[in-house]
């Protein structure tokens, strides 16, 4: 699964290495050490012939929800089944984005507890997840309300020992594709879908990011003598 992540980069960063045209208006984007479910976080659309970078909540909350509260349950879609899901089968074929980042976490169970990694590219490239994304209009106070889910899928050899499952990472030459709900059908779009082949690392950190309420450069940083992951 992928319950927490980072996101390091500047607006004008995000700009052009997500080939973005429009936003609504200049994002103000502090770093992010450990977003958390139910905040706010950037995501990538295609709006057109281009792509709009947009602040969404994350853990979807489908159109028919009757209660918001379900987005917290909603924060991972599984891949081998997102197709065939009532919270999710609409916006797979429908709405899909591009969910922006550079690192997340995963726990590792050891006889001392669970340790927790922060998982990166291993040249600390950042990279963007499959995410899908819903507009909720039945709020009380009448505002819709925009929300997105990452898909997962299953781990790859380097993750396995970690976790059985890992966000989809997608080559960034498969970005127009995941985007284009028309050129792109739902069959194709599940061939993306897959456990990222590319390198990783697993940088042990401390327990500081087990709470929402952390969210600074401590959550990243190694972990003192811990032994490096293999």
């Amino acid at each position: 699964m992928c319950g927490r992540y980072t996101q390091v980069m500047s607006w004008s960063e995000m700009m052009g290495l997500y080939r973005i045209t429009d936003t609504p208006h200049r994002l103000n984007l502090p770093p992010r050490y450990n977003i958390a479910p139910t905040q706010e976080a950037p995501v990538v659309r295609a709006i057109g012939d281009g792509r709009r970078l947009d602040m969404l909540r994350w853990g979807l909350v489908p159109a028919w929800a009757k209660d918001i509260d379900i987005g917290a349950r909603m924060i991972n879609a599984r891949a081998e089944t997102v197709a065939e899901k009532p919270s999710f089968k609409a916006a797979f074929r429908r709405r899909r984005c591009l969910v922006t980042s550079d690192g997340f976490y995963e726990w590792q169970k050891t006889p001392a507890g669970k340790q927790p990694y922060r998982i990166t590219l291993k040249g600390g490239e950042p990279f963007a997840f499959a995410g899908l994304w819903e507009r909720w209009e039945k709020a009380a106070d009448g505002k819709p309300v925009e929300s997105f889910t990452i898909v997962t899928t299953e781990a790859n050899a380097f993750l396995r020992p970690i976790h059985i499952r890992m966000p989809v990472i997608l080559d960034s030459d498969d970005y127009d594709s995941w985007l284009d709900t028309e050129g792109t059908p739902p069959d194709r779009a599940a061939k993306l879908l897959r456990p990222f082949a590319g390198n990783l690392d697993a940088t042990p950190v401390s327990t500081h990011v087990n709470s929402p309420r952390n969210d600074d450069p401590e959550c990243i940083a190694a972990l003192a003598n811990a032994a490096p992951f293999k």
